[in-house]
Parts: C-alpha cells; structure tokens; sequence
C-alpha cells in the first residue's frame, strides 16, 4: 500500500509538473506572437494619429475654432492636412444646421438668413472673405503683376474690395431669404456651402502654382500646388463630392457640383491671367465664390421634380 501511495503521489506531482511545462510552452507560444500583433497594430496606430493631427492642423488654418495644443502644431501636420480640408468643411456643415434649423425656427427668414451668414463667416473669423476683398483690390488695381501682389499684401481694404463684399454678402444673404423657410432646399444649401467652399480651396491647389517667389503657402504646401498628386486627390473629393450631392438633392445637386467646378475653373483662369497662380488671398475667395454658387444654385426653380 505504502509503495502505491508512493507510486500515486509521483504520478500526481509528474502531471502537475508535465500541466505546469505545458502552461510554460503556451505562454511562451503566445508570447511571440503577442509581440508581433503589438508591432502589427504599431503602423495602424500612427496612421490614426497622423490622420487626427493633420485634421486638427486644418482646423487651425482654415478657422478659429479653439483646439487642444497636442495636435495639429508643427509644419508636418500642416502639410499633410490639405486633404482633410473638405472634411473641416462637413464639421462645419454638421455645427450649421441644427442652428440653421432654430433661426428659422423663432426668427423671419431675411433676419435669420443675415445671422446664418454672420455664422457661416464666422468659422474663419472672416479670414475667406479678407481673401475676397484683397483679390478684387489686387486684380482690379489695373497695375502690373509684381503690384497687384504688393497690393493684394496689404491689410488696408480698397474700394474694390468693399463692393466685393457687398456684392457676395448681399447675395448669400439673398439667397438664403429667399429658400422656403425649415425647407428641403434651405438646409442642403447651408450643409453644402462650407462643403464647397472648402473643396473648391483644394481645387485651385492643385490647378495653378502659387503665385508668390518668395516662402509663404508655397513652401509649406509645396506638394499640394499644380501636382500630379494634387490633381488626383481633387479628382477623387470632386466623385466622392458629386455622389453625396446626388444622393441628398438629386440633379440640383449635380447642378451645383457642376457649377462650383465652373466658377472655380473661371476663376483660376482669371488667377492664371492676373498673376500666374494662387495666393492665400485667392484661396479664401475661392472659398467664399463657391460658397455664394452653392446658395444661387438650390434658389434655381428647376420644376417640382426637383
């Protein structure tokens, strides 16, 4: 009996110590590739951070919307952020209309359309319409080109560039007076404003050059000007533009794609007569041209089809 309950004893503590290897041998097992799911994960995770930062980085240059100091401030950032610009432009989209909806839901529609434009201008502190205003100052100067860039430069607002702001305030606020109050057609035009206006920023990058010789846009945004690469990312934000136009108002929609494609193309022919290429300041009056076409376009009686 003794020599058994040896016998058995031994046999327990070989199993516990055959369980406790074959514990080892699995844990060493999965070590590895623990390891190698961690480094696997390592690029996916960098690749989230970039895409937040780059976002952010547009966000800093395209408003003055307060964001965390932990993205978006190196020059990295900010080149890489030229394609999430029309992105910034949906974030803007998506804080327009549920307070689209409630001026026009306790206001008249001239006084709410006048406060929907303070409001849409005011996601770039007026920055896009500066833009405007030192364009019509520096394209109708009738100066050379080397002056109408020393003129578009200058922070002072010429006569032309107030009747420009007049004339585009004036009929943006039109415009949305006139759209049926809390209508289909109202709030697709305020969604799809700074939609526009943002893609229309990226669309002039990649037609023209940038105008200046000297630092500025140029050097930071030196891939994003008259590329290749420049031109296929337009290309793919204007299918992915035109698809989500089609989807949300039918052939209005397509209407108005096709038009912001027209103006921003006249208009960089303009760029290309007067000086060459863009600037900064053409950027943002591309922006707020777009902006303007968007809200011409959904006032258009196309017929009850529509």
């Amino acid at each position: 009996m003794k020599f058994l309950n040896r016998r058995s004893s031994g046999n327990r503590r070989r199993k516990k110590t055959s369980r406790f290897q074959r514990q080892v041998s699995e844990k060493q097992e999965k070590a590895p590739q623990r390891k190698s799911e961690s480094r696997s994960s390592q690029p996916l995770n960098r690749s989230i951070i970039t895409a937040i930062g780059s976002f952010v980085a547009a966000l800093r240059f395209l408003s003055i919307i307060p964001v965390s100091d932990s993205f978006g401030t190196n020059e990295e950032e900010l080149a890489r952020s030229v394609p999430f610009f029309p992105l910034v432009g949906l974030f803007f989209s998506c804080i327009a209309l549920p307070l689209a909806w409630g001026l026009y839901m306790v206001l008249p529609s001239a006084v709410a359309a006048v406060l929907m434009v303070f409001l849409l201008l005011g996601f770039s502190g007026g920055l896009h319409l500066d833009g405007l205003a030192d364009t019509a100052d520096g394209f109708f100067s009738a100066r050379p080109r080397e002056r109408m860039l020393e003129i578009m430069r200058d922070s002072a607002t010429g006569a032309m560039g107030v009747m420009a702001l007049l004339l585009l305030l004036s009929l943006k606020i039109a415009c949305l007076a006139a759209l049926p109050a809390l209508g289909d057609k109202l709030f697709l035009a305020v969604f799809f404003m700074p939609i526009a206006g943002r893609i229309a920023i990226l669309l002039l990058m990649a037609l023209l050059p940038y105008a200046r010789p000297e630092g500025g846009l140029g050097t930071l945004f030196k891939d994003s000007f008259a590329t290749n690469q420049a031109r296929l990312r337009a290309l793919a934000v204007m299918l992915v533009f035109s698809g989500i136009s089609w989807a949300a108002a039918g052939p209005q929609g397509i209407l108005a794609v096709c038009a912001v494609l027209l103006i921003t193309a006249l208009f960089a022919l303009f760029c290309r007569q007067k000086i060459g290429g863009v600037t900064g300041d053409t950027l943002g009056a591309a922006c707020e041209l777009a902006e303007a076409t968007i809200a011409l376009v959904f006032v258009l009686q196309l017929g009850s089809g529509v």
